[in-house]
């Protein structure tokens, strides 16, 4: 690999995310336990979740007011106003979870710090994703902060175009089959797929990936072995 560019992911890649949004959906549905059944709710909310990605992105904000649209629509438009005020009292909460880095993260970044210019490619929020790489103390090693709106061809085109790079000289590491690595081997680049344990419903595939570009790893460390 002639690599210029090292990509990362942010939530489940450099610290702990998904974590903390499936404890939130649990104290929702038992929030609404009255109105609908655990799995009827999850359903639910996870349905109007996608339909308001295109309106509100990615991220803690579009989930707050996803969480409330979804309570007054089980509800039939009948919850009462402690319960929206508990719902946003769950996103504030959101904000405040600490940042916690995934094992081998910051000795990883360290070692490649200086051989390759360092990326995150991130979605979500933009203020919120720089409040966490600023609070997870890891912003040093980064070059660049890429905030997507999306993970499709075309973002990581026009990313590639800012960075003055080719495909074959970027790499993009995290836990998205769906985001962080199909997109990136579907316009020559190459990807590291390090899974999380925890995997929002929204980013899995249903087929296995082969690919000359592609490579799984247990944890992010390992990278070293091949590119170190």
């Amino acid at each position: 690999m002639s690599l210029k560019v090292i990509a990362f992911d942010a939530d489940d890649t450099l610290f702990i995310n998904e974590t903390y949004f499936a404890e939130t959906e649990e104290k929702f549905c038992a929030l609404m336990s009255d109105y609908l059944s655990h799995q009827g709710i999850s359903q639910e909310l996870f349905r109007i979740e996608i339909e308001n990605l295109p309106r509100y992105g990615y991220g803690i904000k579009g989930y707050i007011l996803s969480m409330i649209e979804a309570a007054m629509t089980i509800s039939s438009n009948t919850i009462p106003i402690e319960i929206i005020e508990k719902i946003v009292q769950y996103g504030k909460e959101l904000f405040d979870k600490p940042i916690v880095l995934l094992e081998g993260v910051e000795e990883t970044l360290e070692t490649l710090y200086g051989k390759y210019k360092l990326v995150v490619a991130t979605k979500g929020d933009l203020l919120d994703q720089r409040r966490k790489l600023h609070n997870s103390g890891l912003g040093k090693y980064f070059h660049h902060i890429e905030v997507m709106s999306d993970k499709q061809e075309i973002d990581y085109l026009d990313l590639l175009k800012r960075l003055e790079i080719q495909p074959d000289e970027f790499l993009m590491i995290g836990n998205s089959l769906k985001s962080d690595v199909l997109p990136v081997l579907g316009i020559g680049g190459h990807a590291v797929h390090i899974p999380f344990h925890t995997t929002w419903a929204h980013e899995r595939i249903d087929h296995k990936i082969e690919h000359k570009n592609f490579k799984k790893m247990k944890h992010i460390n390992e990278i070293l072995k091949i590119i170190g």
